[in-house]
């Protein structure tokens, strides 16, 4: 539990950058089975942390609209 409010907490660059550093861990080849599978779990929990950072923003951005006069709106349906 504590892994994954630290998790929360990270930007989207701050877990990307982890979740790259996992990868690298793992294709190297040189960590045993048991962290292996730890690695491969926070990696999973890193993966649905930035997933949901990507829906947000995509979110935002969809609200935002470009007028034929070339202003910027903000769509506020909330």
């Amino acid at each position: 539990k504590m892994e994954e409010n630290e998790i929360s907490k990270l930007s989207f660059e701050e877990a990307i950058k982890d979740l790259q550093k996992i990868v690298e861990e793992l294709e190297n080849g040189n960590v045993e089975l048991e962290k292996s599978i730890e690695l491969y779990e926070k990696g999973a929990k890193l993966r649905i942390h930035c997933e949901n950072k990507l829906k947000v923003a995509e979110k935002k951005i969809s609200k935002i609209s470009l007028e034929k006069d070339g202003e910027v709106s903000v769509i506020d349906s909330e």
